[in-house]
This record gives C-alpha cells, structure tokens and sequence, in this order.
C-alpha cells in the first residue's frame, strides 16, 4: 500500500468527504486519493522514496497539510490527521439526529412577585436536527411541543396556564419552532436563527446554543448534547394576562427565559425500546 491516513474531526468523527493530496518537491501532484465511509484513506500504488507534502482538505473544514517520507518500500503512513471546521467551531457529524424526550427538557422560567422564580416544563415533544454535510450554516432544526402538556407543579396553574389567558390549548394545541439558519458564535457555541409558532402567532426566535459533545449509549447508538437558552417576551404572542399586586409589582413577569437541554440520537428515528 502507497498511501494510508486517517480523517477526522477534533472530536473524532470520519469526515468521509475529505481528500488527501500528495506533492513532491517540486510542487507536483503524484496522488490524490478520497477518503471512505470510516474516513479511511488507502492508496495501493507504492510511491518513489523520498519527502512529500500532503495536504488534506474537506469542505467546511481549514486545509491541513504536513510533511512525509516515504521509505524504499514506497509507503506513506501519514496515520491520523485532525481537521477544524472553518472558524474553529464544532458540531456533530453530518446527517439526522432524533432528539430523545426521555433524556430532554424543555423548560420556562417566569419571574413572581418580583422576587422569585417559577419553573415550567413541557413533557410532550418531538424534534429533529439535520447537521448539513457541506455547509453546516445550512444545518436544520424542527420541533413539535404540546402545549397541553405544561407543567409546573402546580395543578390549578397549570389549568390557568393551558386557558385563553396563556397557551389557549383548546385553539393552538401545538407549539412549533422551525430553523431559518446558523450561524458561529464561538468554538462550540452557535446561534439557530429561527421562527417560533405559539398561540397562532409567529416570531423570529434565536437561540443560544451550545454543543456540549458527542458519546457512545448503552444500546448501540450514538448521542450528541447541547443546551440552548432563550428570552421570550409574552406580549409577542398575545399573553397579556396579568394581575398587579401591591406597590404596583407585577404578579407574573413579561418575560420567559426558555431553557433547552437535548440529548439527539444518530439517525432519523430513535432504537426501539
């Protein structure tokens, strides 16, 4: 075998879409080779003795390139290459993530009587992520939430919450978000611009997010984390509803801080239980 290398992300992912490129001294090409499924590059023509330069590219990622000698046996062993997505941010690899509701949250918080907080949670919801192969910018998120399906533990606010005064569940029984697009904000931090659909009412929403990794499950699979953080204002989607207790102070606040934690499985549906 001429040629064999390794492709993969910081976090250590094949990037089946990169090509490897060997030049002599000269400058000229002798090889050039693409990477497999497993990010495995393997070229069986052996190549003269002597120092090459190789450089690997991919496209989302910064240009890699190093120095090898290849020995009278005509290999090359260039052995495992890292490559950074341009921008130096991450994210996991290419192709459908199903979230997972078991291991997910999607929370609110709302500020009380001015001096605490009160924390919600919506326990009926499905999402899918779409990581884009070639331009990750164009990476989608979709996700359907229950409205009905509140809960603070309370049971007399929950009631007052799903009622026309807040969700109105009985006319807008689901709350949807859709992506528009993404864009970096840090090495694994982003921003998910997008539209959110509450009460029959849409608004641009961005959220914050960041991408916390990726780690083998118990079942097989593979599974990717992130949390995610936005501000809501109520009015925006026609919650008005309020009462004024003393010194004027404002029994619910106007704002929701949304708290996202996701856990998403590799693949377009989640393993079966």
């Amino acid at each position: 075998m001429g040629l064999s290398a390794r492709i993969r992300t910081r976090d250590g992912w094949a990037v089946s879409h990169a090509v490897v490129t060997v030049t002599d001294m000269t400058g000229t090409q002798v090889l050039r080779a693409e990477a497999d499924a497993e990010g495995a590059v393997r070229d069986a023509d052996p190549l003269e003795p002597g120092p090459y330069t190789v450089i690997v590219t991919a496209v989302g990622y910064a240009p890699a390139a190093s120095s090898a000698i290849v020995t009278a046996s005509g290999r090359a062993e260039v052995g495992t290459v890292t490559l950074a997505r341009i921008g130096g941010a991450e994210l996991p690899p290419p192709g459908p993530w199903t979230v997972d509701p078991a291991h997910s949250s999607v929370g609110a918080v709302a500020q009380h009587l001015g001096i605490s907080s009160v924390h919600g949670r919506f326990t009926d919801f499905t999402a899918a992520i779409e990581v884009a192969p070639d331009d990750v910018t164009k990476s989608r998120v979709e996700a359907v939430i229950r409205a009905a399906s509140i809960d603070t533990g309370n049971a007399m606010r929950d009631e007052h919450l799903r009622s026309a005064d807040f969700l109105d569940v009985e006319r807008y029984p689901e709350i949807t978000y859709r992506s528009t697009g993404l864009t970096v904000a840090g090495t694994d931090r982003w921003t998910v611009r997008g539209e959110l659909t509450m009460r029959g009412v849409v608004r641009p929403v961005d959220l914050d997010l960041a991408y916390l990794g990726t780690g083998a499950d118990p079942w097989g699979g593979t599974r990717a984390a992130f949390r995610a953080t936005t501000q809501l204002r109520r009015e925006d989607f026609a919650m008005n509803y309020n009462q004024v207790v003393q010194a004027g102070i404002a029994a619910i606040g106007t704002t929701l801080k949304v708290e996202l934690d996701v856990q998403a499985v590799q693949g377009d549906s989640l393993p079966q239980a």
